[in-house]
């Protein structure tokens, strides 16, 4: 038997094309965000075009494509590509809507009332005892939560920082102060059963919960009713979470949970990019 030193013929890169379900809309004021920053900075050259860039990072955004694949297919590093990620996300994130002014519009605006929830946004498990707070016993899973406003058609006008994934949602409501927000911008909030006990104004409530039933207390006809008219009045708030969650990143963030806040709210504003075009 004799052996072979024969080199096997050179191979180019594969690389394949995918639809990005985005407006062009989002691609130009993302690009028109770059543009701006890297004269701001005196950066006068990056390897490829504001507008390539956008696509990229949108990319990596909508469909959770890894970094190093983005990377081949554009002939540059993964580093690179991380790079541009983080950038664009917190330009992004700087333009998310802070509460107070968030409530303030919507009140100009002739609104009465917002949709307020929270929810799960899962993670990847880590070792260690820091990340039991992450687990999530209503959910059975780790994760991140969150609260979000919506106006009265289910468009995102506002979402929290990132908490450990037991955290109830009255405790978060509280550290936003969301029901002094609430009162200072005239404004009242439909919420579910778990904000129960946040607002504890019998004659003058802002946050209208719903009744809840127990073994010992059935609920009335007209409170079932009660109920029901909520449960339709709240349903927005539901596709607000959907149009959310839509970025696939968000399927099960491996990014780190201190950078999630403002992943979130750069997605906030993507969301709202595409929504109201």
């Amino acid at each position: 038997m004799t052996k072979t030193n024969e080199r096997a013929e050179e191979t180019c890169p594969l690389v394949y094309q995918c639809h990005l379900p985005l407006s062009t809309r989002t691609v130009n004021h993302l690009a028109h965000l770059l543009r701006r920053h890297l004269k701001a900075i005196r950066s006068r050259w990056r390897i490829l075009p504001p507008g390539k860039i956008a696509v990229i990072v949108l990319a990596v955004l909508r469909h959770d494509q890894r970094l190093a694949d983005m990377a081949g297919g554009s002939n540059v590093s993964e580093s690179t590509v991380r790079r541009w990620r983080d950038e664009l996300i917190g330009l992004l994130a700087a333009q998310a809507p802070r509460l107070d002014r968030a409530l303030m519009k919507v009140a100009k605006q002739g609104g009465e009332a917002v949709l307020i929830d929270g929810t799960l946004i899962r993670t990847q498990r880590r070792t260690g005892r820091a990340d039991r707070r992450n687990y999530s016993g209503k959910h059975r899973s780790h994760g991140l939560h969150f609260l979000a406003l919506t106006d009265e058609k289910g468009r995102l006008i506002w979402i929290s920082a990132a908490r450990p994934g037991r955290t109830h949602d009255n405790t978060a409501a509280r550290h936003d102060h969301i029901l002094t927000h609430l009162r200072a911008a005239g404004l009242g909030a439909l919420a579910d059963l778990g904000f129960r006990g946040l607002d504890n104004d019998i004659h003058d409530p802002v946050i209208v919960t719903g009744y809840a039933a127990s073994r010992t207390h059935k609920l009335t006809p007209g409170q079932k009713d009660a109920n029901r008219a909520l449960a339709v009045g709240r349903a927005p708030v539901e596709h607000g979470f959907a149009h959310l969650k839509n970025w696939r990143i968000l399927t099960k963030l491996r990014t780190d949970p201190a950078r999630a806040t403002r992943l979130l709210r750069a997605l906030l504003v993507l969301t709202n990019l595409e929504i109201n075009r």
